[in-house]
């Protein structure tokens, strides 16, 4: 068998139906996609590889998802800590964005957070944020994967000014990049209680004639609950459900307010939940009953939110606080083990996202983003399981390799796509002037 590359690695973590540890394997890469994966000796005989690599006490897992996130708002990145959501929103981070917000910030602030998350092993993302069609590009230039939000709120910004502008500028995003390999556009209403009747309903009309997925926040906090009940006389999830929009279609990001009804109904509907601990965590706003929704049947997959809230991307900080949380939350220790968590950031994710059959697993046939950690490290050893190691002791500094679509795009730690130097000086500048206010 003919390959471009062929990686020899001590473990592999394929997150494919048996969750097995592939001891002393190597994964061989052609024309994109994953074409082999086989124990060494048998790969070292059958694989004809232009270039071999050969990667001593690493473990190869799938690119990490992160399935919920707002990219430029890196930019924002420690603004505003130690508030609870609303306070957060309205006093510091939508004046903010109002004052600041334009096609530089965000071209500047996704390159900044694509920097942090290819360090940190993440392959692809699931944004929500004005300017889409800047973040899009900024990705396909860099070769990173991304579902980039086409979001929608009633209020007018310096992005658009009705919820009609963000329908259109949407529309004109998902045109632009139909089929495009690495990008791929959703429509991103905000929450329910920033987002109308009639625009929930076209877009639960669109998305079904544009097969495209639905990214909301829904029951983030107490008091969103509240709010929602107070102006619809419904809780959120009602809300949605009665236009149509719980399905597999709907990627609901927080849901730290669930009702037993609620979980099992989103379990009949097979919509997906994203779980953002660490952000839940910082702004109080509560826990998601991750456990129960796994037994439920419900897709669970794993998201930073923005670095404003977090503050950091680091999708494999977010695998350790996930899987303790869950235990500390539910009173189980087995409630979501570390095998769970990884699927969390990886198949989960990309289920999610649609997109299970092309990313989330290290699958022959499917597209070839790997990742490789550097597991002979002192907080890894001794080594007794791999996955376990991974979850509860490995840190983003041990990423060595990434590759997208068998592109390599971080060697040795150092990304190879992006410009560090200059990301780090844009970033600087708009520190200096945003803090200035």
């Amino acid at each position: 068998m003919q390959a471009e590359l062929l990686i020899h690695a001590d473990w592999i973590l394929p997150v494919d139906a048996s969750d097995e540890t592939l001891a002393k394997h190597s994964l061989a890469i052609a024309d994109g996609r994953i074409a082999a994966l086989l124990p060494r000796t048998e790969a070292e005989a059958q694989i004809d590889a232009t270039r071999t690599l050969d990667l001593p006490g690493h473990v190869l897992i799938p690119g990490l998802i992160n399935a919920h996130t707002h990219s430029p708002m890196s930019l924002l990145r420690g603004l505003a800590d130690d508030l609870p959501l609303m306070t957060w929103l309205h006093e510091h981070i939508w004046p903010a964005e109002g004052r600041w917000v334009d096609q530089e910030f965000v071209a500047d602030g996704t390159r900044l957070a694509l920097l942090e998350m290819l360090r940190g092993g993440v392959t692809c993302f699931n944004d929500m944020y004005f300017h889409a069609e800047v973040t899009a590009k900024v990705c396909a230039e860099a070769g990173m994967r991304v579902v980039a939000g086409m979001i929608v709120v009633d209020f007018p910004t310096r992005y658009a000014d009705n919820a009609h502008d963000y329908l259109h500028r949407g529309l004109e995003l998902h045109d632009r990049y139909r089929g495009h390999p690495l990008v791929r556009p959703a429509f991103a209403p905000h929450s329910t209680y920033t987002v109308s009747e009639e625009p929930l309903q076209r877009i639960r009309t669109l998305a079904d004639e544009l097969d495209a997925q639905v990214h909301i926040h829904l029951h983030e906090t107490r008091d969103e609950v509240q709010q929602v009940l107070g102006m619809h006389g419904e809780r959120p999830i009602a809300r949605l459900d009665r236009f149509g929009l719980l399905g597999p279609q709907l990627i609901a990001v927080h849901m730290t307010q669930l009702e037993d009804e609620e979980i099992l109904r989103l379990a009949d509907t097979g919509a997906h939940v994203v779980h953002c601990p660490e952000s839940n965590l910082k702004l109080a706003s509560g826990f998601c009953p991750v456990h129960d929704l796994i037994a439920a049947g419900v897709n669970v997959a794993l998201g930073t939110d923005g670095a404003a809230s977090n503050n950091d991307l680091n999708v494999l900080g977010e695998l350790r606080t996930a899987a303790l949380l869950a235990k500390g939350v539910s009173g189980m220790a087995n409630a979501v083990p570390a095998e769970q968590a990884l699927r969390m950031a990886t198949w989960n994710g990309a289920k999610a996202l649609g997109l299970e059959d092309e990313i989330g697993s290290l699958e022959v046939g499917k597209a070839a983003d790997v990742v490789a950690l550097d597991l002979d490290n002192p907080h890894t050893q001794p080594m007794y399981h791999p996955c376990s190691q991974l979850v509860y002791a490995a840190s983003s500094h041990q990423v060595r390799q990434v590759w997208i679509g068998g592109r390599q795009v971080v060697r040795d730690g150092a990304v190879l796509t992006l410009d560090p130097d200059a990301i780090i000086k844009a970033a600087r500048g708009w520190g200096e002037r945003i803090g200035q206010k």
